[in-house]
């Protein structure tokens, strides 16, 4: 009897499967390689615009933060400013009721 090695039938096995893929008609593969190639080459200007709209996107952002800041500085000394007219109002307002005051114990 001969003694056949499972490495031997699986190699044997093998190569039949490839002969018989071999027979094969080889147009849809190439038709769907052709297909991939051109859906390759539309990848680059599509990358190269989405960078394009991302730079756009990116000094937009840059400027909104330079005009929140500038307004939130105009908002701080806008605060400041009405701080410091409450505290003179109040101030008026004191003298005014002391001046009441005398006028009124007289």
């Amino acid at each position: 009897m001969i003694y056949r090695s499972p490495i031997l039938t699986i190699g044997a096995a093998t190569l039949c499967v490839l002969f018989a893929s071999g027979c094969t008609d080889l147009k849809p593969v190439q038709a769907q390689l052709d297909d991939l190639k051109a859906q390759l080459s539309k990848i680059p200007p599509q990358t190269a615009s989405a960078e394009s709209g991302a730079q756009g996107a990116l000094s937009t952002a840059h400027s909104a933060a330079a005009t929140a800041k500038a307004a939130q500085s105009t908002a701080d000394s806008a605060k400041s400013t009405a701080n410091k007219n409450q505290q003179a109002i109040e101030a008026i307002n004191e003298k005014i009721d002391r001046m009441f005051k005398k006028s009124v114990s007289k």
